[in-house]
């Protein structure tokens, strides 16, 4: 028997098993009489097996209940089998969808405004372009590495969602092959890039980063969450997706250079998400490439950290001095009130 909230499927099996209570009959010598194996009538009772026109026929002879009768209760138990299963599905489908940031995602006009919750997982078995929303764990996160100054389960189904538009958007990229002898070539070109506004880098990066098989595409960032950026494989090619959370702009070329590291070493082609180690290593990758260790160490260690000195220190390094201003602000080597001034604002669009 199978039993949803509004529906119970009763397989004919209960019909034959009250036939055989009432007539004293046992299963064993029903099934002698049926011409069957004990098995198959066992299987026959719990609807664990089709009832068919054969075995009607024989239970019609044994029973004495028309053929008619049994293939009507099981054409009519098959179809409120399949009415429970659709109804269950739909209940677990429910749950997932629930756990998407589905407001966030229709304001950013990923999905269409729906608030019947049946209406919310056609939407996004379209936006993801799945049959059911359950086999999204298992579609979704292998391969993706991403930035995040937070994890759990609601990171990660923004993160789902998020990837999924990246992916969309980058759909029909012009990029060349993956080429990772070239970024590395393009990684010092890049970082000159810190010192433009986003009106003046954004194509130069996106060019820059498509010579190595690397699509870009800025995204809004999705209230609640901690993503900064993600990247993975799509395709043939591989999508870096960033955002500005807080529209901090050395949080956006940290996050970068962050997921620079991620294809550089591989991270994004191995089969399981980004773990706490490669995490770290992409940290420290996008710190150092954008401020090298022995210059930072020796400002740090000068103490003068007054708007002048630290713009004449990001001059001799060639990045923005915004950089320089949120790296000492994280390591609290002053404090975040200081030099607003000199850290820049983005808006990024595509």
């Amino acid at each position: 028997m199978l039993q949803s909230k509004d529906i119970i499927a009763i397989p004919p099996g209960e019909t034959i098993r009250e036939q055989l209570e009432s007539r004293g009959m046992s299963q064993k010598e029903f099934a002698l009489r049926m011409g069957m194996s004990e098995k198959h009538i066992s299987h026959l009772i719990n609807g664990k097996v089709e009832l068919t026109h054969d075995v009607a026929l024989r239970l019609e002879a044994v029973l004495g209940l028309p053929a008619k009768f049994w293939n009507n209760l099981e054409a009519q138990y098959r179809e409120k089998e399949a009415r429970v299963k659709a109804e269950l599905e739909a209940e677990k489908e429910a749950e997932i969808a629930r756990e998407f940031p589905y407001p966030a995602m229709a304001r950013n006009n990923w999905v269409p405004e729906a608030r019947a919750i049946m209406q919310k997982v056609m939407n996004l078995r379209k936006f993801f372009q799945v049959a059911r929303l359950g086999v999204l764990e298992e579609l979704c996160l292998p391969g993706i590495a991403y930035r995040a100054v937070g994890n759990g389960k609601k990171s990660d189904y923004a993160l789902v969602a998020w990837s999924q538009q990246a992916r969309i958007e980058t759909m029909n990229a012009e990029v060349s092959p993956i080429n990772i002898e070239r970024l590395k070539k393009n990684l010092s070109t890049i970082r000159t890039l810190t010192v433009q506004n986003p009106s003046e880098f954004s194509n130069e990066l996106k060019r820059l980063l498509a010579e190595c098989g690397i699509a870009l595409v800025f995204l809004p960032h999705i209230g609640g969450s901690f993503l900064h950026g993600a990247t993975f494989v799509s395709g043939k090619h591989i999508v870096l997706g960033l955002t500005v959370r807080g529209r901090d702009a050395d949080r956006f070329w940290f996050s970068l250079f962050h997921e620079l590291c991620h294809v550089l070493e591989g991270h994004i082609f191995d089969n399981e998400p980004s773990d706490y180690d490669s995490e770290g290593a992409a940290d420290a990758f996008a710190r150092d490439i954008l401020i090298p260790p022995d210059a930072y160490a020796n400002f740090v260690k000068a103490g003068d950290f007054n708007a002048i000195a630290v713009t004449t220190f990001a001059d001799s390094i060639g990045i923005a001095p915004g950089i320089v201003v949120g790296r000492l602000q994280k390591e609290n080597v002053i404090p975040f009130s200081w030099h607003h001034a000199l850290k820049a604002q983005y808006q990024l669009a595509n």
